[in-house]
């Protein structure tokens, strides 16, 4: 099976008669990659396919809006990325956790997840990369494991190409 360029997407979506058959589309060729940034940053499969639903809510409250700009990955992946940054917000207010409170008690839940499936050393690298600062984070996940571009990372994070090349050593030498 082919897959769907993103203007056959957008087009469809577009299209009244074809709206319902173009989202599905969408979402069956981002939903894997999406959960997996988005998992990454909350760490918890219920957590993250909450975030993921609401994400989908607002690529499909928005797509009109998409002006083409970058690619539609990146402006999707900017879209979970804000999402999830909600959702670790509102948890830490609702928990009356710190930054670092809430990353401890995340990585206690990861630890009990039974969608947790890797084995200690990824654990490992997973508190390692939760005790660095959420923007160094951020940019390290979506460089080695999402293998993104660092001109991507800057458009999903609104940076510049520097800075993020910049984190990504200093993150990658403390993990």
């Amino acid at each position: 099976m082919n897959k769907t360029t993103d203007k056959e997407i957008i087009s469809l979506i577009l299209d009244d008669a074809t709206a319902n058959q173009g989202f599905r589309l969408l979402v069956a060729q981002n939903q894997e990659q999406l959960y997996w940034q988005i998992r990454k940053m909350v760490l918890v499969h219920d957590d993250a396919d909450d975030v993921l639903q609401n994400v989908f809510i607002k690529i499909f409250r928005g797509i009109k809006n998409f002006n083409g700009d970058s690619k539609l990955s990146t402006w999707m992946f900017r879209i979970a990325h804000n999402e999830s940054i909600t959702f670790l917000n509102r948890r830490a207010n609702k928990m009356q956790l710190s930054s670092q409170e809430l990353q401890d008690h995340l990585i206690e839940k990861l630890e009990a997840d039974v969608y947790f499936t890797s084995d200690e050393i990824e654990l490992a690298l997973k508190k390692a990369l939760y005790q660095l600062p959420d923007r160094q984070r951020q940019i390290f996940n979506l460089r080695y494991y999402d293998d993104l571009m660092f001109k991507e990372i800057a458009e999903i994070l609104d940076l510049t190409e520097g800075a993020v090349k910049s984190t990504y050593h200093i993150a990658a030498k403390k993990s």
